[in-house]
This record gives structure tokens, C-alpha cells and sequence, in this order.
């Protein structure tokens, strides 16, 4: 039998296609032995919503993504955007090149968005020794973009531990900044069509997910699936081409030091402008083809996802959610599931683009005033007044 190294185990993780595959455990591969949980969320992130800054806990959320990414090479490893946070598996050969990355981040975040990570690194090996597991799922949203589904109980556990204070890493030094090629956030909120746009997270009500959990979330799905492309916020030809000029100034801030940023700023308008212009023409320069690369902007979004539990920010109409909602509230009742819901009138979106010639590029999609922060923030019981978001 052949041996899949650390570094390709991910790649020969099964392809599935239709998301109702992620209630489906043959789909799941367990983490190899010695791979570790690299995490990081935001402290006091609902004080930041409260304050419309949900866009910058985005980026701050997705900008571990990218650190992390580009310390240890891009290879290809499972990981999860939470919306305020997010979540990498590693073989354990690169946990020094993580911990270096995550301490990195955090000083950056803290120290240009004005916000606290909390991070840490977690040892696979230690969510088995508490009789749960770390299993992984590749599903395939799009010809050229995966993401990592998760289950088994371990991550959940791995990310109550950090916020605990247990698995914490060591503070880089004051000034220290990550690798955050390819992070952007140029796009403005991203209006509903249906309806409005409804973040959802679904979760094992207590013990371990069983038939009538799995039965919830593709009820879930199915109801999802009877709005046009499953309720994706995303249009299909792509979003309009409307740019945030905040996101562009924090873009500037993660990928160009103080001393040029405003050098970085007129690059990245130049950018858009010369986008914009091969967009209206409808000509590629050289290998990139705007037409094409605003439709995979869509495909390759990840507005749904499976993190030992459902999470979903969708574009319904009323009736379709309140058909969501009667599910999830007799599930909750029977003690099946555990769940919180927000309901906003628009999406963002914040994205890793290595390189916008390749159509592999990653968007990362959460609801535009809280989110899944405040989804969850629902879920646990916890009070939370939300504000406008900046953008």
C-alpha cells in the first residue's frame, strides 16, 4: 500500500462535489498522528461589532489564513475561516514555522487594527487522548478551489481549550510583521437578491452528532438548495465592481510597512483601474481575464462550511427562512442541535489572491453586521447590539 506524506495528505483526501457530502463520515479522513491545530480569534470581537468594525475582524480573521499559508509555502493543508478567527491543520514538522506566523500576526493585528488575537497551537494527538477526534472532508466548491470540512469533535474542543488560555505561544516582538501576500478586502458588502443575507451556525446539541443531526443540516441544505445556486450571496457572474476604500487602506496596511502604504494604495488603484477597463473591453492582458476571473470570484467563495457543525451565510427570501428556522427550532427543542442566526441586508467578502493570474484564488464570505460572530454569540446566550459596519 502506498504512503501518503504529511504533505500531500490533504490532496489525497476524496473529492466531493454536492455539500450534502459533508454529513456523510466516508467522506472523512482522520488527520494523520502528530499534526497539529494552528488557531487564532478575536478577543472582545463583539465589542468590535458593536463598534461597526466587522470588517476588520475579518481581516484580522483572515489574515492568519494568509500568514500562516505563506510561512509554511502555500502547501496544500486543511483550514477554516471562522469570521472572527480561523483554524489550520499542519503536520507537526511545521509547528515552529506556525507558531513564528501566528505570533507575527497577532502583533500585526494588534498593533495596525486595534484589535487583540488570541492564538495558539494544539497537538491532534491531544483531542484523541480526550476520546474525540480530528477528521477532515475535501469539498470541492468549485473546478479549482477545495476547502476543508471538519468533524469529529476535536477542533471544537481544541478551540475552547485557547480560549481558556490553555496551548497560548509566545509574543513575537513589538513591530514584528507576517507574510500577508495575496490578503485583500477591496470589494464592497455585497447586496442580498433574495431577501436578506442570514448567517447560520448549527452544532451537536450534547454527545456526539448523530442521524437526526445529520437529517437537520441537509434538511438545511435541501431548503437552501430551492433558491438559485443553493442561496449564494454571490452573484454568479461575480460582484459588482464596487471597491471599499477602507478595504483598500487595510489591504495596504497588511501587505506594505508605514513608510509604503501610500505607494501600495496607488498600486492596488491602478489595479482596479486597469481591471475595470479589461472587464468593460472585455480583453485579457496577457493570462489574466477579469470576465473570468469575476465569475470565479463566485465559484470559489466558501459561503457554506462544516467545522463540527453547520455554518452557512445565505441569500434567502422570508418564507425559505422562516422554513430554516422551524427546523432549526424543533431540533433545538428535542435537544439535537444547538444553533444561532443573524440576519443582515448584505455579505462580505475577504480574499487570498497568491496571484490573480491563477483561478485558484480563496474568498471568504461572512454576513456584513456581525455575522457568525453574532450567530454564535446567540447560540451561547450572550446578549449583543450591533452597529454599522465601516467598509
Amino acid at each position: 500500500m502506498e504512503t501518503v506524506t504529511d504533505e500531500d495528505f490533504f490532496a489525497a483526501v476524496p473529492l466531493f462535489s454536492a455539500f450534502e457530502g459533508v454529513t456523510d463520515a466516508a467522506n472523512y479522513r482522520p488527520l494523520p498522528d502528530g499534526w497539529v491545530l494552528a488557531l487564532a480569534d478575536i478577543v472582545g470581537s463583539t465589542q468590535a461589532i458593536a463598534g461597526g468594525r466587522y470588517k476588520d475582524v475579518n481581516m484580522a480573521g483572515a489574515s492568519v489564513i494568509s500568514a500562516v499559508l505563506n510561512a509554511v509555502g502555500k502547501g496544500d493543508y486543511p483550514f477554516v475561516f471562522g469570521g472572527d478567527g480561523a483554524l489550520i491543520a499542519l503536520p507537526g514538522a511545521l509547528e515552529q514555522t506556525a507558531r513564528e506566523a501566528l505570533a507575527a500576526v497577532q502583533v500585526w493585528v494588534e498593533e495596525d487594527l486595534g484589535l487583540m488575537l488570541r492564538v495558539a497551537i494544539v497537538p491532534v494527538a491531544d483531542t484523541r487522548a480526550e476520546g474525540l477526534d480530528v477528521r477532515v472532508a475535501r469539498y470541492s466548491a468549485s473546478p479549482y478551489v477545495t476547502y476543508a470540512m471538519f468533524w469529529g469533535g476535536g477542533t471544537s474542543w481544541a478551540e475552547r481549550q485557547m480560549k481558556r488560555g490553555h496551548y497560548a505561544i509566545e509574543r513575537a516582538a513589538p513591530g514584528t510583521r507576517p507574510d500577508l501576500t495575496g490578503l485583500s478586502c477591496r470589494w464592497s458588502p455585497i447586496d442580498a437578491q433574495n431577501g436578506e443575507i442570514v448567517s447560520i451556525i448549527a452544532v451537536p446539541g450534547e454527545g456526539r452528532p448523530g442521524e437526526e443531526f445529520r437529517d437537520l443540516v441537509n434538511g438545511i441544505v435541501a431548503i437552501t438548495g430551492e433558491q438559485n445556486r443553493g442561496s449564494h450571496p454571490v452573484p454568479a457572474g461575480g460582484p459588482d465592481f464596487a471597491f471599499s476604500l477602507h478595504g483598500i487602506n487595510r489591504e495596504a496596511k497588511a501587505t506594505a510597512p508605514a513608510g509604503r502604504r501610500l505607494r501600495q494604495k496607488l498600486f492596488i488603484f491602478l489595479q482596479l483601474a486597469i481591471t475595470v477597463l479589461c472587464y468593460q473591453l472585455g480583453i485579457p492582458l496577457g493570462r489574466f481575464d477579469a470576465r473570468r476571473y469575476k465569475r470565479d470570484v463566485a465559484g470559489n467563495s466558501d459561503f457554506r462550511k462544516f467545522d463540527d457543525g453547520l455554518k452557512m451565510t445565505v441569500d434567502v427570501d422570508a418564507e425559505h427562512l422562516k422554513r430554516i428556522e422551524t427546523l432549526l427550532e424543533a431540533a433545538r427543542a428535542k435537544g439535537i442541535a444547538r444553533y444561532g442566526l443573524h440576519r443582515q441586508a448584505s455579505a462580505l467578502m475577504t480574499c487570498f489572491v497568491p496571484t490573480p493570474i491563477s483561478r485558484d484564488h480563496m474568498h471568504f464570505i461572512d454576513g456584513a453586521s456581525g455575522g457568525y460572530a453574532v450567530a454564535a454569540s446567540r447560540m451561547t446566550g450572550k446578549a449583543l447590539s450591533t452597529a454599522p459596519t465601516v467598509v
